[in-house]
């Protein structure tokens, strides 16, 4: 299978370049830069990343360009192109300020294929603290900006055996408009893929490939109600059917009827699935914690117990599967290794060491945008694909403080109103994220003739491409008004709603 490799050197951008690229239906993967030894036949071009060092740090992250120049088309974006422009002999130098935002592309070199159909004059985004002042011998100058006289810049013919591509701004953000058709130019034209890499390529690939590696062996699955693992385990179970084993476990956090509705339509998609109530164990661990780290700490182990009590259950399983998807995988492997903690994460981590099974993963290449088309190609109902992100330790951190099963009961109902209110309204597809938390605060008012001491729920919604970063949605008032009407009138214990208009950062997408 052909693709494009893209090696990382530590850009808060990189995975944007990779969306890019498979928007293009062609395969490409993510390495740091410092795991490349040689070129094989499958790569049929290399892109290099930005990064926040400098060239001209003592510690530079360094590569020998070499590897690749002349093995197969190469281009430089930002980094990459001082990097190549430094390898080569050629000037960078620290700029005198930082040059940030957007620009004017001219002075194009039209009948470069790397602009083809493309504007004279393009806005891009530029983003680095680095300039090439002088290019090295055998490169010459492609286009340029008002303040970088070398905002872009090629070998010249003969000097490598493949085209070199060198760019000082990043054309995988929105803020460069003809970013897209740059990058397009470069992966279809330049390296001659050809973007056949569809969600129906990869599903019969996939089934083929998960057929060969399980064998006759089964396979053990907690699965979420949530995209990722719904759309692994319905991939399983077309290539080994009942060779697939799942489970889905009832934890006390999940939304109103969450448990029956979820296990109802895993079992009219055929999945051999058992459904386990574990509520009581999960309270009965959860009583007297407040601190929102203990919780998820609390909730993970309970869930590994469970894990392990079903995994022991079923000793003919020697697989664990699981919907890990590409930016799991990129972060694991990163330039910069794993990302310091700001919260802990309700996965299933360690469980393979720990219970003796190997691990199969099949969407583990995948972003969550092709994980939905993949699950639309294997014909899985919009309820589930479309279905917002869910947090993992449930409900158990949109309960500020702690958990009891009269505060989940309380959650669950005004959840249900709100979310049932935005998809009667035709919100629910506008919105990334929605849900409710319920506040550790009492406060007074009047219903009837009685004063009353109740509480507060706050309802969130959040628009967001990959929950990096968030804006908060503006709903409309009347339909604000209409929600609150409702949870104030029929929640028992609940006198005030608030909604949250706080974007990310600086605060997080959930309350804890």
């Amino acid at each position: 299978m052909e693709k494009i490799l893209i090696l990382d050197f530590g850009s808060q951008y990189t995975q944007l370049i990779a969306r890019r690229v498979r928007e293009m239906n062609v395969y490409c993967e993510i390495i740091p830069f410092n795991k490349i030894s040689s070129m094989t036949p499958d790569i049929k071009g290399v892109i290099l990343s930005g990064s926040p060092f400098s060239v001209k740090q003592e510690d530079a992250l360094r590569l020998d360009l070499d590897i690749i120049a002349g093995k197969v088309p190469l281009l430089g974006i930002c980094y990459g192109a001082q990097l190549m422009a430094d390898f080569y002999g050629g000037e960078v130098a620290r700029s005198e300020k930082r040059e940030y935002g957007k620009a004017t592309l001219s002075h194009q070199a039209n009948t470069d294929s790397f602009f083809a159909e493309a504007s004279v004059h393009s806005q891009v985004w530029m983003s680095h603290g680095d300039t090439i002042l002088r290019l090295p011998d055998g490169f010459e100058v492609l286009a340029s900006t008002e303040s970088i006289p070398i905002a872009a810049f090629r070998a010249s013919n003969g000097r490598f055996q493949t085209p070199v591509y060198g760019i000082q701004f990043h054309p995988e953000v929105y803020h460069t408009l003809e970013g897209f058709q740059f990058l397009k130019n470069f992966v279809l034209d330049i390296c001659n893929c050809t973007g056949d890499w569809t969600p129906a390529h990869f599903v019969e690939e996939t089934i083929l490939a998960l057929r060969q590696q399980i064998g006759a062996e089964k396979v053990i699955m907690a699965l979420s109600g949530g995209v990722d693992s719904t759309v692994a385990a319905v991939l399983l179970h077309k290539a080994i059917g009942k060779q697939l084993f799942c489970f889905f476990v009832d934890n006390g956090l999940l939304r109103k009827n969450e448990f029956t509705d979820v296990l109802d339509s895993y079992q009219h998609m055929g999945l051999n699935i058992e459904g386990v109530d574990a509520k009581q164990r999960f309270y009965d661990a959860l009583k007297g914690i407040s601190n929102p780290e203990e919780k998820r700490k609390v909730i993970g182990r309970m869930f590994i117990e469970v894990f392990e009590e079903e995994s022991h259950a079923h000793p003919e399983c020697h697989w664990l599967g699981q919907g890990t998807i590409y930016p799991d995988v990129i972060e694991s492997v990163s330039v910069h290794g794993p990302s310091v903690t700001i919260k802990s994460h309700h996965n299933v981590g360690g469980l393979p060491d720990k219970l003796k099974l190997k691990l199969i993963e099949p969407l583990r290449m995948l972003f969550k945008d092709e994980v939905r088309r993949v699950g639309k190609e294997l014909g899985i109902s919009d309820t589930i694909l479309k279905r917002h992100p869910f947090p993992g330790p449930g409900l158990g951190i949109r309960i500020l403080g702690e958990i009891s099963p009269e505060k989940v009961h309380m959650l669950q109902e005004a959840d249900a109103i709100y979310i049932n209110k935005l998809r009667q309204s035709g919100l629910y597809d506008q919105v990334w994220q929605a849900g409710t938390i319920l506040l550790p605060i009492q406060s007074v008012g009047v219903m009837g003739d009685e004063r009353t001491y109740e509480q507060t729920v706050a309802l969130r919604a959040v628009n967001s491409t990959d929950g990096m970063t968030a804006e908060w949605s503006q709903l409309p008032y009347t339909f604000l008004a209409e929600v609150s009407s409702e949870i104030i009138n029929q929640v028992k214990g609940v006198n005030r709603v608030v909604y949250d208009i706080s974007t990310k950062p600086p605060a997080t997408i959930e309350w804890e």
